[in-house]
């Protein structure tokens, strides 16, 4: 019961802000002006913001175990890897092939990670390891897939180098090399600057829940049920079912354990539909499988969290 009312505090807010987000354009309060403003605000700043802070105030160094970070960048290649393949063959509209891959594979580590841990065990435990091997990848291959498939496959030369120069320019990929280079030098900000940074930092996942809520149309959301419902659960437990019997093979236990439960089975992160919507597409299947999968996760996470204690993996 306490993991479930945990669990529900933690993601019925998320719900929530996106609900108070649809009301407000539906009363007049906010319009598609804002919702456009707010995602390229989101895109260029503040989530750069939060990525560079997170990244900065995690020791890579001091806190790098070569196995852990390995399986988890593993985990997340694979599962980008064959998520990719697998919609292009499967997933019969090719506009959405971008944000159904993204949608399906990109959770809420950072968000999540530390303070579910922090909940059960009392401190972040393994959260900022399980960070370093997968949110780098995360925002990477979201850039990629989106630019990659986004674009006019006509003249597929031209296209190839455009990607790889919007891949080299994104906001995103720049804050998270200028976060690790500020973790490996342990550069210490100004109070001042610091304060901004945290400030900006604090404003991206709150003001993406609102321009998502903001930007919910039902009638194009209708059309997409079954592809956002389908990321859905390769996200909440397709996922989770095929690499945590590999993690537990591999010794992996107690805070280790559930740190690749949030890795695998949390919800879409709200900056999903940032990059969805800054990268050319509508945003709508990323919409979709971001309430879904918040919605959903208080018990898709209890139920795996529950099994794991079950079989005394977690303790």
């Amino acid at each position: 019961m306490d993991s479930l009312i945990y669990s529900l505090n933690a993601t019925v807010p998320v719900f929530l802000v996106i609900v108070i987000g649809y009301i407000l354009k539906r009363i007049g309060m906010l319009n598609e002006s804002f919702v456009k403003c707010a995602n390229k605000f989101n895109f260029t700043v503040t989530l750069p913001a939060m990525l560079f802070t997170d990244l900065m105030n995690t020791d890579i160094i001091g806190e790098f175990e070569p196995k852990y970070v390995g399986f988890c960048a593993a985990v997340t290649i694979i599962a980008f890897a064959a998520l990719w393949a697998g919609a292009k063959v499967f997933v019969k509209d090719k506009r959405i092939i971008g944000e159904f891959v993204q949608a399906s594979y990109r959770s809420s580590a950072a968000v999540l990670g530390a303070a579910f841990i922090k909940n059960i065990y009392g401190d972040s435990g393994m959260a900022p390891i399980m960070i370093i091997g997968c949110v780098p990848l995360f925002n990477i291959f979201a850039v990629t897939v989106l630019t990659f498939e986004n674009g006019d496959s006509a003249n597929r030369a031209e296209h190839i180098k455009k990607s790889l120069i919007n891949i080299v320019k994104n906001p995103i990929i720049l804050s998270i090399a200028a976060g690790v280079a500020a973790s490996l030098i342990r550069l210490n900000l100004p109070e001042m600057a610091d304060k901004t940074l945290g400030f900006l930092s604090d404003m991206a996942s709150p003001l993406a829940l609102i321009a998502i809520g903001a930007g919910f149309e039902a009638k194009k959301a209708a059309g997409c049920v079954k592809s956002a419902s389908m990321a859905s659960f390769i996200k909440l437990v397709a996922l989770p079912a095929v690499f945590l019997p590999a993690a537990i093979k591999l010794g992996f236990r107690a805070q280790e354990l559930v740190a690749l439960i949030i890795m695998l089975g949390s919800p879409t992160t709200p900056s999903s539909y940032i990059m969805a919507k800054n990268m050319g597409s509508d945003g709508v299947l990323t919409t979709n499988a971001i309430v879904m999968t918040t919605f959903f996760s208080s018990l898709t996470l209890t139920f795996w969290i529950f099994v794991m204690r079950y079989f005394n993996f977690i303790l």
